[in-house]
């Protein structure tokens, strides 16, 4: 996959280095060309010194054949720039935009644009550790609006109907891990001993969630 990444700051060259490890095309973009340095020695990819919202510095990055561009340059406004012009002019298929004000995030979004949005990420992220230390994220979605947790279920509610565990735009079961195998749950299915649940869960139905799993019998 060929990646485009718009700042070589620390997001950008920590995801820069992840992706060359993994065999991907990296192409880093940033103004300073002493960003540069926060780069691993022999880093393979390539790294273009100029603005990420211009056209032939992205052309000169390959962007027509592009897989993806994430954008985690420092200023809003050039990642948003930088963002629509690749998928709007040059129709790249993936395209991420790291943005520090939520009220910009909304309106990338509304352009079709997934925006990072690093204060409400951080937010969300803060409140689960201190609130919810035992119910930990295996994937988070947006900006941490929805999250999948899995849990061993306790034994008082064995045999109980997974379906009975939904709550209509709160939580939903969504996989049993059984004896080692995964399994989509029918709507009958039952809780068995020894079940790891995967939930998707609003982050704002975290305490609900926490509630009955911690619930002892009897109480």
């Amino acid at each position: 996959m060929r990646v485009i990444i718009v700042g070589c700051g620390g997001v950008g060259s920590a995801l820069a280095s992840q992706l060359v490890t993994e065999s991907h095309d990296v192409r880093l973009i940033d103004r300073d060309p002493k960003a540069r340095r926060l780069l691993p020695a022999g880093f393979p990819g390539a790294f273009l010194v100029g603005n990420g919202f211009s056209r032939s510095v992205l052309e000169g990055a390959g962007v027509a054949h592009a897989d993806a561009l994430v954008a985690v340059a420092f200023g809003d406004n050039s990642n948003i720039v930088s963002a629509r012009t690749a998928k709007e002019i040059y129709r790249v298929p993936v395209v991420l935009a790291r943005i520090h004000d939520p009220r910009r995030a909304d309106l990338c979004r509304e352009l079709g644009i997934p925006a990072i949005s690093s204060v409400r990420w951080a937010v969300s992220r803060i409140h689960q550790i201190l609130l919810h230390r035992h119910l930990t994220a295996e994937l988070t979605f947006g900006n941490g609006e929805t999250l999948l947790i899995r849990s061993q279920l306790p034994a008082y509610l064995t045999g109980r109907r997974l379906s009975e565990f939904d709550i209509d735009g709160e939580i939903r079961v969504v996989e049993i891990t059984r004896a080692g195998r995964s399994i989509l749950p029918a709507h009958s299915a039952c809780a068995e001993s020894g079940d790891l649940v995967t939930f998707a869960v609003a982050a704002t139905a975290l305490s609900r969630l926490r509630g009955f799993l911690d619930k002892e019998l009897g109480t």
